[in-house]
C-alpha cells in the first residue's frame, strides 16, 4: 500500500512552519477529570427484585419441568410455561435500566 502524502504545514508568510502554527496549538486541553460522572447507579433493592425474579421464573420452570407438572400450580397445567417465563422477562426487562 502506498505512503500517504504527508500535509504540510501552513505558516503565515513570512514565518518558518513551526510547532506552533498549528491550528489545535491554542486549543483548550481536557482531562478525564474534567468529565462528570453520572453516579445515578441502581439501588440495592432494585437489583435484588431484578435478580430475584429471574432466578424465581427460573425456578418455577424447572420445578415443573421435575414434578412433570404437578407443581407449582397443576391447574394452570401448560400455561406454568407461560408464567415462568413471563416472571424471567420481568427481570429481564428490568436490566434496561443498568448502568
Amino acid at each position: 500500500m502506498p505512503e500517504s502524502k504527508r500535509r504540510k504545514n501552513r505558516a503565515p508568510r513570512g514565518q518558518q512552519p513551526s510547532e506552533s502554527t498549528s491550528p489545535l496549538s491554542g486549543a483548550e486541553q481536557f482531562g478525564f477529570d474534567d468529565l462528570e460522572e453520572d453516579n445515578e447507579s441502581l439501588s440495592t433493592w432494585y437489583k435484588t427484585i431484578m435478580f430475584g425474579l429471574m432466578i424465581v421464573g427460573l425456578l418455577w420452570l424447572i420445578t415443573w419441568y421435575v414434578t412433570s407438572g404437578d407443581l407449582p400450580v397443576s391447574a394452570a397445567g401448560g400455561w406454568n410455561i407461560i408464567i415462568g417465563f413471563s416472571i424471567v422477562m420481568v427481570g429481564f426487562f428490568m436490566t434496561m435500566r443498568w448502568k
